[in-house]
């Protein structure tokens, strides 16, 4: 029995720490697909296939939000809380949740512990996370006890009773946080189109929850400080929340622009700007919608694409190649046509490693995207090629908007719409350290020679 243990443990010693991570992912879809699968979380005469109840499972623990079923005919009150601690797990982090239970049982966290923590939150450094990790944990938490809050009371006025308007809100307010696009509605937001409040209320949460961690804990760290010298924001904080309301802005403007003589012709100017608005935030990762999405033009769907393809910030709920990735990538292009060799902003120098790293998310995202809709497009004939990308994007961002395909796709169509999610969960650089293999020093070095590029 010992010697079994000790076997064990030497296996687990020997893979990576992104290996036990994905691991951990796998184990923790394992037993999500098993919770949604028990009769007891089911209405009667509810019926569904493993391959259904997978998708759904994975699509909870990525927080994406696509569903094969209707998940307010699906789920009775056992289901939807089990979805609850489900999207809380998948969207607040497995290693977050994982530092909270060794704190309450004792556990000291170890070298091994720090390095998946570090892992799972994508730093670079051992200083902190166990510290980080309590305060993720108690601003998300908090953040959605607002949330719900507010939301369970002014849902009074619209169900029968309190426990209902309460479960209503607090589902409302954890999908909307951890950016799941989950909803137990049975329209995501849309019977809520006119109501500018409750959107109001779920814009904040999405932007909450999708603009990283970082960001919430330097904000709250601001209002906390008492030093002499003014208060210095990383270039994280500055870089990552730049980008992400700049693309809420662009996303709102391009979307009101390509519908202003489409589906905003006969709307007041109130409902056109709350409609962009809206889906634009919706975009960085959050999957609710206030309107059916088939319902806008071309341009509007491939803007949404490239706006989901690219998600929320690293460190947050979200997936997609980060609002930072794309930050450098553009800021690269701009500086090399300038005739600059290295990107200078915020009176700070980007360091060359992160400019390579970017492009690698970028152009590795790109291939898996594009091989996904091929297949798709291949498996799935009675599809348009628009509603594929826009699929494949909701996906792999983890975002959840979809244009109503995912429902009738075959068992092959759900798979790469699993794989896609949970690429997009665990990070593009975790996929590609999982094939990677152990990273050796260079022991020498050819003779380097130009190549013609472009």
């Amino acid at each position: 029995m010992i010697m079994n243990q000790q076997k064990k443990n030497k296996g687990m010693s020997r893979l990576s720490t992104v290996q036990l991570i994905v691991l951990l992912y796998l184990g923790a879809s394992i037993i999500a697909t098993i919770l949604l699968s028990l009769p007891i979380a089911h209405k009667p005469g509810v019926e569904w296939s493993f391959i259904d109840a997978l998708f759904t499972a994975i699509s909870a623990i990525s927080v994406t939000g696509l569903t094969v079923v209707s998940t307010a005919d699906t789920f009775n009150t056992i289901g939807v809380f089990f979805l609850i601690f489900i999207l809380q797990f998948g969207g607040i982090g497995i290693m977050t949740l994982g530092t909270f239970v060794w704190l309450l049982f004792g556990k000291k966290i170890g070298m091994r512990e720090r390095q998946l923590i570090m892992t799972d939150q994508n730093r670079s450094t051992f200083a902190g996370l166990v510290k980080l990790m309590k305060q993720i944990l108690g601003l998300i938490l908090a953040i959605e006890a607002v949330g719900a809050l507010i939301l369970g009371i002014y849902f009074l006025q619209f169900f029968p009773s309190w426990q209902e308007a309460f479960l209503q809100g607090m589902f409302a307010s954890i999908s909307a946080t951890t950016n799941a696009g989950f909803d137990i509605t049975g329209a995501s937001l849309i019977p809520f189109a006119n109501d500018y409040f409750v959107q109001f209320i779920n814009i904040i949460l999405l932007i909450l929850g999708a603009i990283g961690f970082p960001v919430l804990i330097e904000v709250k760290e601001l209002f906390t400080y008492k030093g002499k010298t003014p208060y210095r924001f990383s270039l994280f904080t500055k870089l990552t929340t730049a980008t992400f309301f700049s693309l809420v802005a662009f996303g709102t403007l391009a979307i009101w622009l390509f519908e202003f003589n489409h589906f905003f012709s006969d709307k007041t100017w109130h409902e056109s700007f709350f409609y962009s608005l809206f889906q634009s935030v919706s975009t960085r990762n959050g999957g609710l919608a206030t309107m059916n999405m088939s319902e806008f033009s071309a341009p509007t769907l491939m803007t949404i694409s490239g706006l989901m393809f690219i998600g929320a910030s690293p460190s947050s709920v979200g997936g997609g190649i980060r609002t930072t990735t794309f930050a450098i990538v553009v800021l690269s292009i701009f500086f090399y046509g300038k005739g600059k060799d290295t990107i200078k902003i915020f009176k700070r120098e980007i360091d060359p490693n992160d400019i390579l790293k970017s492009f690698i998310v970028f152009g590795t995202a790109i291939f898996i995207c594009l091989t996904a809709v091929t297949m798709m497009t291949f498996l799935e004939p009675s599809f348009t090629l628009m509603e594929i990308i826009f699929e494949v994007c909701s996906a792999f961002g983890t975002t959840g908007l979809s244009m109503g395909i995912t429902p009738e796709l075959h068992t092959s169509g759900k798979i790469i719409m699993i794989a896609l999610m949970f690429i997009g969960r665990i990070g593009i650089f975790s996929f590609l350290f999982l094939i990677r293999g152990t990273e050796a020093p260079e022991q020498f070095h050819y003779p380097k020679e130009k190549i013609i590029i472009g």
